[in-house]
């Protein structure tokens, strides 16, 4: 009987032991899950960069600061690409302004109304030059979002003029006037915009923006035709992809849960597509005659939309065809303004084998500087302390930050070193 309640006394002891050993391992076990989906042990650097050594680009890096500091995010949550994107996606940016702006309409030779929103500056330029800022957004997007209201704010406050395009069919309450919406790159509208802007101001210079389909576009729209690039200060993409033919195949990955983003970005494509069913399919258009509706319904990437739909408003024969044809990396090489490339190196959507593109473009051409961030999402790069973003992002920085410097280099330098033309100048000048 000693022995019996000698062994309770030394066994039951160990029981709570156990058990709190139990919780200190599920414990351990929810804080490696959140560490390593929140990311948080990876570092903080400024953005990698990818340059030659000219006195431009020397210059430059001098005077833009946000090139060359530490890119720092929110502690919490903002080293995970996918919370950068969701929040990106779904607010947009934090406490949004709301600058007034003109829409202006331009009838197109195919019968299709281009619209964009014109805002004015809302002070003088640094430089006291007249300065416009062309400005294409992302997929489906236009100048009624949340990420485009805030730079719009920002650069006008620096004494920018914003010319924001729309989409054609991604602002709802603006009919289609044409068999016809937007597509991968398609450059029309935007040189529609760009050849207003020029016309109703003479004396301006432009520089050129553009965020992730935005960016396909305005790079292929500066390397289609020598005269686009006229009057152009410079360029900056923020968050393309480069090569549609070349992501096709990643976007139906699963890595990074790309996949996942593929559905929900052709889904939000339907609603457009289908927001403008009568005027698309209406019709008597010979493009569309054949557009099978029911396999729209039944869509689930872009890649099905694309091919059923999208290719089918230009008359392309495949979907290789269409992806060869509107993808910027057959043009961008034939940009020679000063081009600024920027990515995320763990933005969900662009695979890091289409960022070869940009990269050995900056080690080759001496007016391309690529910058390569850590974190930051796709279009997100929200800065903060701990949880709370800022209003403004590294991303709205960055842009007004590499204009000025560009502004400033156009302004105190001679003749022979500004602009695009500045080596052929110096030649004739030694000559």
């Amino acid at each position: 009987m000693n022995t019996h309640d000698s062994d309770v006394h030394t066994i039951s002891p160990e029981l709570p032991a156990m058990f709190d050993g139990m919780k200190l391992a599920a414990v351990a076990t929810v804080l490696y899950i959140i560490v390593r989906c929140l990311n948080l042990k990876s570092p903080t650097a400024p953005p990698d960069l990818t340059y030659q050594d000219t006195p431009l680009n020397r210059f430059l890096l001098k005077s833009c600061p946000q090139l060359t500091k530490e890119y720092i995010p929110p502690l919490l949550w903002g080293k995970s690409g996918h919370l950068q994107t969701a929040l990106y996606g779904k607010l947009g940016r934090v406490s949004s302004p709301h600058p007034s702006g003109i829409r202006k309409y331009l009838p197109m030779q195919d019968g299709a109304t281009a619209t964009f929103d014109l805002f004015e500056p809302l002070g003088d330029h640094r430089t006291g030059g007249d300065i416009t800022m062309v400005i294409c957004p992302g997929i489906g997007n236009h100048s009624e979002k949340h990420y485009i209201r805030t730079f719009v704010d920002y650069a006008q406050k620096d004494g920018y003029r914003c010319a924001v395009l729309n989409h054609l069919g991604a602002l709802p309450n603006i009919e289609l006037t044409s068999p016809r919406m937007f597509t991968y790159g398609c450059t029309w509208e935007f040189a529609a915009m760009v050849g207003y802007i020029k016309r109703t101001y003479p004396q301006t210079q432009l520089i050129v923006v553009g965020f992730s389909l935005g960016g396909n576009i305005v790079c292929k729209f500066l390397g289609e035709n020598r005269t686009n690039q006229e009057r152009v200060l410079c360029c900056v993409s923020v968050c393309q992809g480069y090569s549609a033919l070349r992501a096709q195949e990643t976007f139906l990955q699963w890595d990074q849960f790309r996949r996942f983003y593929n559905f929900l970005m052709a889904d939000n494509m339907k609603k457009i597509i289908l927001s403008h069913r009568h005027s698309l399919f209406g019709g008597s258009s010979v493009k569309m005659i054949d557009a099978d509706l029911s396999r729209l319904y039944t869509a689930t990437s872009l890649m099905q939309i694309d091919d059923n739909i999208m290719r089918k408003f230009h008359g392309h024969s495949s979907l290789k065809e269409y992806y060869e044809k509107e993808s910027c990396v057959h043009y961008i090489h034939n940009v020679n303004v000063p081009l600024l490339l920027v990515n995320s190196a763990d933005d969900p959507l662009v695979h890091d084998s289409l960022l070869t593109i940009p990269r050995t473009l900056a080690a080759k051409k001496q007016n391309v500087v690529f910058a390569l961030t850590l974190h930051g999402g796709h279009l997100g790069f929200f800065e903060g302390a701990v949880l709370f973003p800022q209003p403004l992002t590294w991303m709205d920085k960055v842009i007004v930050g590499y204009a000025n410097s560009m502004c400033q280099w156009e302004k105190q330098k001679p003749p022979c070193q500004s602009g695009h033309l500045r080596e052929s100048s110096c030649a004739e000048e030694k000559a």
